[in-house]
């Protein structure tokens, strides 16, 4: 089986929004959150979608779910404390529920502009190697910092790229490597290919469009609103 695990479990801090959180707010009367269910919704290998989401924020979250004809959400889960909490919040009802050898997608709520080709590659690099992590190439020099202001090492850009989500793997795997997380009492991993290598997984790429951004700041959203205009003028005028 194929479990999306959405996580929607920020609070928008850097969104500067006091009213709801990020994966709340809407665009053209949707919430970003639906944008990005939608995907998964609708992609014909996907069989269940588990999310993540703000104890406080469930109950609105199945009335979305209702409204838009979200179908295919098994389970709704309360966060925890930190990131890495939340996702193994998920992670144990998708384990509690579904085979072990079930193909797991780690995705953000907020990256609402991920498309059906992604979602496949994932799938098929995983039964293929055993864990896909979507990248893009960097566009900008990358480098290290130094002391005093100073720029430390210059990495060669061609060298780069940029991890971003769904980040996905075999249900046993990924579980199995947040329970030594938490027997170790690791805490430090920013996601899950960051996890995954820590415990000496390989990890294999896919290639991400550019365009799968990850709504964080207000710049952000004015850009998804950007792209998902230019996306709906194509489609009205054929461009």
């Amino acid at each position: 089986m194929n479990i999306a695990l959405i996580f929607a479990g920020g609070t928008g801090q850097r969104m500067n929004s006091k009213t709801r959180p990020k994966q709340f707010l809407e665009l053209h009367g949707k919430p970003i959150i639906i944008y990005t269910l939608e995907n998964f919704d609708q992609h014909p290998d996907i069989d269940a979608i588990v999310v993540v989401c703000l104890k406080g924020w469930i109950d609105y979250l199945k009335k979305l779910l209702a409204k838009f004809a979200i179908t295919k959400v098994t389970h709704i889960v309360e966060g925890g404390e930190t990131g890495q909490n939340s996702i193994f919040n998920g992670l144990k009802v998708i384990h509690d529920n579904y085979p072990e050898d079930s193909v797991v997608l780690i995705h953000d709520g907020v990256r609402p502009l991920i498309d059906q080709q992604l979602i496949t590659d994932n799938i098929e690099c995983v039964l293929k190697h055993g864990s896909a992590i979507s990248v893009s190439p960097a566009i900008e020099t990358i480098t290290l910092k130094s002391e005093n202001g100073k720029v430390g090492e210059i990495i060669e850009r061609s060298k780069c790229e940029l991890a971003k989500a769904p980040q996905s793997f075999f249900l046993k795997d990924i579980y199995a490597a947040h329970l030594k997380a938490q027997a170790d009492n690791y805490t430090e991993a920013i996601d899950s290919a960051t996890l995954m290598r820590h415990y000496g997984h390989e990890l294999y790429t896919v290639q991400s469009s550019p365009e799968n951004i990850k709504i964080t700041t207000p710049s952000d959203f004015y850009t998804f609103r950007a792209m998902l205009d230019a996306r709906e003028n194509s489609q009205i005028f054929g461009l």
